[in-house]
């Protein structure tokens, strides 16, 4: 691993610290833990994003939808 400085405002620091002690690891355990989460969440977005943007250039026809429709399972009233 690789040491790094990172400024944070004490109120952001203390409720880090907090949580750190709830979850019982230390503030760069955490820290890290949120980073990767963040990291993914955002590639997540990413790849949301190119698939909207792929639908939209080549939006499904109404045949595709259509055997889609046979494929659903929906709820019975």
């Amino acid at each position: 691993m690789v040491t790094i400085q990172v400024v944070l405002d004490k109120p952001l620091l203390q409720a880090a610290d907090r949580q750190a002690k709830k979850a019982k690891v230390n503030r760069s355990a955490l820290i890290r833990d949120a980073l990767r989460e963040h990291l993914h969440r955002v590639r997540q977005e990413e790849l949301e994003e190119q698939d909207r943007r792929g639908y939209l250039k080549h939006p499904d026809s109404e045949t595709d939808a259509l055997l889609w429709e046979k494929e659903a399972a929906w709820p019975e009233d």
